[in-house]
């Protein structure tokens, strides 16, 4: 071999031009690499080691499920970088309106057929004691019936919102309303038992009059009643303070006629708890009830109508007399 082609010797070349004052390598034969069962460790990689690491000459085969850097391979979705936890929000996003429309629509049919149940169970016990001559004075003679009547109410009333896990399940949420449906309609019949049966027809066909005038309102209307929570729960309150009055100034019989002033006002401020209960099912507007809550929207209109209908009874009542 020529000594012009021989290599320069070791301590030559640490000091050529090219490679400048870098110090000596202490590795001048690196490690292999490290044994590894992963296959993209062996699978498509071509180059060489070095010092500080390995360097490809050029695009290496990457291995099934992984990209040519050995990091897992990630296809774009349409999800917009949401994480796996949103993947509702991606339904929401991906799905069309007619089935949103359509999914509501379904919601509807159901609360009303469950609403029509309800009121057909009420109105034919309240038929029971109004037209049964015999129930009707049953109650009348002996009140604690009737009395009866509230306290099972109200107690049946905080059961029902004392369970929230029971209203979780569908078998026990059409069981505590068919319970609810059947406390109210006993304690309706028991106050329609004292009333005329002229009057008990009147109130009847005004609350049909108003309940229907309201529901297609609500659905032609522009006015969002949902946005005034904050309004009926004042009326509500207003609702309440006069009745204590009313049951405190009728006990010493000042003003007669109060009751009928105060069962006007019920009516309407009921008219509008309806109002703003049809459109919290409708869903077009700021606030709207979830579909899986089909039994609550049919409980809540359920108990405005039934409202409605003793205040009217009331009134008509008043006038009869």
């Amino acid at each position: 071999m020529p000594k012009a082609d021989s290599p320069p010797a070791y301590e030559d070349a640490l000091h050529h031009p090219k490679l400048g004052n870098n110090p000596p390598n202490p590795h001048p034969h690196p490690p292999p690499p490290a044994y590894s069962s992963s296959p993209a460790m062996y699978e498509g990689q071509a180059g060489y080691w070095a010092q500080d690491g390995f360097y490809s000459h050029g695009p290496a085969r990457a291995a099934p499920g992984r990209s040519p850097s050995g990091m897992p391979t990630v296809i774009p979705t349409l999800s917009g970088g949401l994480p796996p936890s949103h993947a509702g929000e991606m339904d929401d996003l991906l799905s069309s309106p007619w089935d949103s429309t359509s999914v509501r629509h379904g919601f509807i049919r159901k609360v009303y057929l469950i609403l029509a149940a309800q009121l057909a169970v009420t109105f034919s016990v309240v038929g029971v004691f109004t037209f049964v001559e015999p129930v009707k004075l049953f109650v009348i003679r002996y009140p604690g019936i009737y009395w009866a009547s509230f306290a099972v109410y109200f107690l049946v009333y905080c059961i029902l919102i004392c369970c929230k896990k029971a209203r979780r399940r569908v078998p026990w949420n059409f069981l505590l309303l068919g319970i609810f449906t059947l406390v109210l309609s006993y304690m309706s019949g028991t106050i329609a038992s004292y009333y005329e049966t002229k009057a008990v027809f009147i109130a009847i066909g005004i609350t049909a009059v108003v309940c229907i005038a309201v529901t297609i309102f609500c659905f032609q209307t522009k006015v969002d009643f949902t946005s005034c929570g904050g309004v009926f729960c004042l009326l509500g309150v207003v609702l309440l303070v006069i009745g204590i009055v009313t049951a405190i100034v009728l006990s010493f019989k000042y003003v007669p006629w109060l009751h009928m002033v105060y069962a006007a006002i019920g009516a309407v401020i009921f008219t509008l708890f309806l109002a703003y209960n049809t459109q919290l099912i409708i869903g077009n507007r700021e606030l709207a009830i979830s579909p899986e809550e089909y039994v609550y929207g049919a409980l809540s209109l359920y108990v405005d109508v039934v409202e409605i209908f003793l205040f009217i009874l009331q009134v008509s009542g008043g006038a009869c007399e």
